[in-house]
């Protein structure tokens, strides 16, 4: 069965040809086209303006990204099937990177499921649907995990921001068995607890796990300040591999009580500390009381969700990491990260650096990381590779 069409206007088809994956509305020629004609999540194919067909795909005209392409075959079935041999190709690319099975299973459009995140903690599964075109294959992508991964539990957690920019409305439902309402995330030498239903995203923050890893030849003997910790996973790790102490600050306490769950379950609990509070304000206390620490860990949620937003993100940016290194002992350790996909690599680095510059502090930098394997990169969509971090080395002379 041949789909409608939706046509590009003349040369907007060099950034599909290179491999995107995305259409904005004002690249579609609405005349030949009109997007009026289709309604959310229908399946359409795209051609250029001389009618060469680019892929098959979804279509939204109430989003800005208005097609999203799932396959360059023109003959391709947007379906089971299809779901299956991704989902299926996904999973064997976690399983040769991780010995249990705890990590993000799909990546939107990395895995060549946009409007798809799908986390798995061992037998739960935790899924995101944030495209019209990917809710309305709700019912085949639920079949689809239960072939693949048969779990025994499948958690729709569509309660994400990004759904308004759809028209999608926001719910959490169990889509298939009695998902937990909490399950244990094995890392390294430690497990944590998180909420499911209630937690932050999807429960766990599995893209920062590489940077955690990254953090522990630091941490011997050293007061380490975890900022924005959510349950813990960068604080507790530190106290389990030998800190002294490690505090923990976060806004909500429902994620600092599973954080001191956590430290006692790891056996860490004297170790640890929490505050609850606004991290900024925390900061200026700490200062003003001459706290200092030998490793700070800034890892806050995206300061920047949309271009329009860049300055004042930034901004926050500059004062949370010159904040956190006015806290930072002499020769202490700086783990700055950002999941804000509008601010560049080397903008961090550069907020890092003056920073310190203000604070007349002389630092080096002495690693860097992103997200772990799990959260591939797709080379032609660079909003796929959105975490940054850097680890900076404070030095005792200018």
């Amino acid at each position: 069965m041949s789909l409608p069409v939706i046509r590009l206007r003349p040369r907007e088809d060099r950034r599909l040809r290179a491999g995107h994956l995305w259409v904005f509305s004002n690249e579609i020629d609405c005349d030949t086209t009109p997007l009026t004609a289709f309604t959310p999540g229908d399946a359409v194919q795209i051609e250029s303006a001389h009618g060469r067909c680019l892929g098959v795909g979804y279509v939204n005209p109430r989003s800005l990204i208005s097609v999203r392409i799932v396959s360059a075959n023109p003959h391709a079935v947007i379906g089971r099937d299809l779901l299956v041999a991704r989902l299926q190709e996904a999973l064997a690319w976690r399983e040769r990177l991780y010995t249990a099975p705890f990590y993000r299973l799909a990546f939107g459009e990395a895995d060549g499921l946009p409007g798809l995140v799908v986390d798995r903690y061992g037998d739960a599964l935790v899924a995101q649907f944030t495209t019209a075109g990917m809710e309305r294959l709700k019912t085949d992508v639920i079949e689809a995990l239960d072939q693949v991964v048969r779990p025994t539990s499948i958690l729709v957690r569509n309660d994400t921001a990004s759904r308004a920019l759809e028209g999608l409305p926001s719910y959490v439902e169990a889509a298939l068995g009695e998902p937990p309402a909490e399950v244990t995330v094995v890392e390294g030498d430690c497990r944590f607890r998180v909420a499911l239903g209630v937690g932050q995203k999807t429960g766990w923050f599995y893209d920062q796990r590489p940077n955690r890893t990254r953090l522990l030849p630091y941490v011997a003997h050293a007061r380490v300040l975890d900022l924005f910790s959510y349950v813990g996973g960068f604080g507790i790790q530190a106290a389990a591999h030998g800190a002294d102490h490690a505090t923990l600050v976060d806004a909500s306490d429902r994620a600092l009580s599973y954080a001191r769950g956590n430290a006692a379950d790891n056996g860490v609990a004297a170790q640890i500390a929490t505050v609850h509070g606004d991290v900024f304000e925390v900061l200026r206390e700490l200062r003003a009381a001459g706290e200092r620490f030998d490793v700070v860990v800034v890892d806050p949620p995206a300061l920047i969700k949309r271009r329009k937003d860049y300055e004042a993100g930034l901004g926050a940016y500059q004062r949370l990491n010159e904040a956190a290194l006015a806290v930072l002992g002499a020769e202490g350790v700086l783990l700055s990260a950002s999941c804000s996909y509008h601010l560049e690599r080397h903008t961090l680095a550069r907020v890092v650096a003056q920073a310190a510059t203000r604070l007349r502090r002389a630092i080096q930098f002495a690693d860097e990381g992103g997200q772990g394997p799990d959260h591939p990169i797709h080379p032609a969509i660079p909003e796929t590779a959105y975490l940054k971090a850097f680890v900076a080395r404070s030095l005792s002379v200018l």
